[in-house]
């Protein structure tokens, strides 16, 4: 009988694997996000940007944003708006069901009422009780990145 016991060789060559590729941000049509301390690389600048033009009252999800910029994707977009989101209007940008950002939820559900965003519940019940139960009318809600029609004939009444 050996002392010694065998390692998982599935382990070993997950970790070659995923050293083999590098970080995920090289996956894609995307440059890397890096550059100068202090300064926003291009790609978030344009995230940014993008979010600072959807109306009060709108949306847009994250693959929205990657597909109006035509590059990137989702889960790009969604790095840039956890690293330099909180500056912009983020609780504008949702998942694609309609779902406000994870763990940002109550202040998101104050922001939508505020700005008249069309809201519906979820399946988890009242927003008054469990604030993560909203989800954002996508039909009515979401932007194009086009003229606004929003405010000419929707009233945006929501919850």
């Amino acid at each position: 009988m050996t002392d010694s016991v065998p390692r998982p060789r599935h382990r070993d060559a997950r970790a070659r694997q995923r050293n083999r590729h590098g970080p995920s941000v090289a996956w894609g049509t995307m440059a890397a996000m890096d550059g100068p301390v202090g300064e926003l690389p291009e790609y978030a600048e344009r995230v940014l940007a993008v979010v600072e033009s959807i109306p009060p009252g709108r949306v847009m999800t994250y693959g929205d944003i990657a597909e109006w910029l035509g590059e990137g994707g989702p889960r790009q977009v969604g790095r840039v708006m956890a690293l330099y989101g909180g500056a912009v209007p983020w609780w504008r940008v949702v998942r694609a069901g309609g779902a406000p950002p994870v763990c940002h939820e109550g202040r998101a559900l104050a922001h939508y009422r505020e700005e008249g965003t069309p809201l519906r519940t979820g399946a988890g019940g009242a927003p008054e009780r469990d604030p993560a139960a909203v989800r954002i009318d996508m039909r009515r809600a979401r932007w194009d990145g086009g003229v606004d029609d929003f405010a000419a004939g929707d009233d945006g009444a929501g919850l």
